[in-house]
């Protein structure tokens, strides 16, 4: 997989992915985008011996094994990967969960509408964004 501009998406609900996937193409985005079905795969696929580099992660909270949170603040204390931007993309819009992603240092938390046409324009603009807009830092 190319690694240049590419998404990792860390989701176990198959629907979820699948909808992520649609939105992503419906808004031409067709970056390369590699899938963690649980918290566990997200930090082997990233902390492992071959770790992927991606331009940003689209991080759930609810997650087998290892939820988000756990996700994240692995992510944190570890050098190679403490700079990815990674943003919160969940159904919790519980109070809690922001100001503890926010505490362990996400770069952006977002709530996943309910109907498809405001998710799809969700992701477009996320896309845009992180995509296009954003500059990353250098990876080493």
């Amino acid at each position: 997989m190319a690694e240049h501009r590419s998404i990792l998406l860390v989701e176990d609900d198959p629907d979820h992915e699948a909808l992520t996937i649609r939105a992503l193409k419906k808004s031409n985005i067709v970056n390369d985008v590699a899938i963690a079905r649980d918290g566990e795969e997200a930090v082997n696929m990233l902390l492992g011996p071959n770790p992927i580099k991606p331009q940003v992660i689209l991080l759930d909270l609810k997650l087998p094994k290892l939820d988000g949170l756990e996700v994240l603040r692995r992510l944190r204390e570890n050098d190679a990967t403490r700079t990815l931007p990674v943003v919160i993309l969940t159904s919790s819009d519980e109070e809690r969960d922001v100001m503890r992603s926010y505490s362990l240092g996400v770069n952006s938390y977002i709530r996943k509408p309910v109907n498809f046409t405001d998710f799809a324009e969700a992701t477009r603009q996320l896309g845009m964004y992180w995509l296009v807009l954003n500059e990353c830092p250098p990876k080493a």
